[in-house]
């Protein structure tokens, strides 16, 4: 099959110097299309423009590029002026889909965000969350005493999940991670990895004296009463990254402490 051109490419940065500077440089010798109607976006910053890029363009079905001009690239490329056009034909693509997050509230309205990462549960107060937690509707944990709980993708399981202890996961591994947060009862739990087809219910107990908020990457829901968290497959995201440098080889080489 034919490698796919990319002659309109849009531009988007983070607000460092380094970044803006690239744009400039970057949008002068190619040009900067409408992101709208782009071959293919390149955001030029760190991961946190890059999550930022990805939520905006989620549903665009466009591929996303990123070139490192900011202070955690692990979503990005190096960062080079030359050859733009050449490297994006040369890319690979990496797949991922986003969690769904169904945050349902004291009064039963509900809120729902996506996230690339993952999604999290955190006491909002000083005492420790009491959670329920059900996997496909059968109760796994009746009681969980923790900071939190969190639901990770692959993408995301080198972020705030590795951080607290969960496990890294192949990025095309069909799995989920659920991770405690600073977990009190049972305290020999650790988290369990699940297929990515599974839907995760985490329940508050008690939650007018223990309240909870769920964040979807970086999307809040205050004093929630349940969440269901799935992955949304019928979102597809689309990232490019350079031959030797992709997603599945960066996951593989944190599991060997690169």
């Amino acid at each position: 099959m034919a490698k796919k051109e990319f002659k309109e490419i849009a531009f988007v940065a983070g607000g460092t110097p380094e970044a803006r500077e690239a744009y400039e440089r970057l949008a002068t010798a190619y040009g900067n299309a409408d992101p709208k109607s782009a071959d293919v976006i390149v955001a030029l910053g760190g991961d946190g423009l890059m999550l930022q890029t990805l939520h905006r363009f989620m549903h665009s079905g466009i591929p996303i590029y990123g070139m490192h001009r900011g202070t955690v690239g692990f979503l990005m490329n190096d960062f080079s002026a030359e050859n733009l056009r050449e490297r994006l034909t040369a890319a690979h693509i990496t797949v991922i889909h986003p969690l769904l997050m169904c945050a349902h509230d004291g009064r039963g309205k509900k809120q729902e965000h996506r996230a690339i990462n993952e999604v999290s549960l955190f006491r909002q107060s000083a005492q420790a969350a009491h959670l329920r937690v059900l996997v496909d509707g059968q109760e796994r944990l009746s009681e969980l005493v923790a900071d939190g709980v969190l639901v990770a993708s692959p993408a995301g399981s080198t972020a705030y999940n590795l951080s607290v202890q969960g496990p890294i996961i192949p990025i095309n591994a069909s799995l989920l991670a659920l991770t405690p947060i600073s977990p009190f009862r049972p305290r020999r739990w650790r988290g369990a990895l699940l297929p990515d087809k599974a839907k995760v219910t985490i329940e508050v107990l008690d939650p007018a004296k223990r309240p909870v908020a769920a964040v979807a990457d970086h999307d809040e829901v205050r004093s929630v009463a349940a969440v269901d968290v799935s992955m949304d497959h019928d979102v597809a995201i689309n990232l490019l990254f350079d031959p030797g440098h992709n997603l599945d080889e960066r996951i593989l080489r944190e599991q060997f402490g690169f």
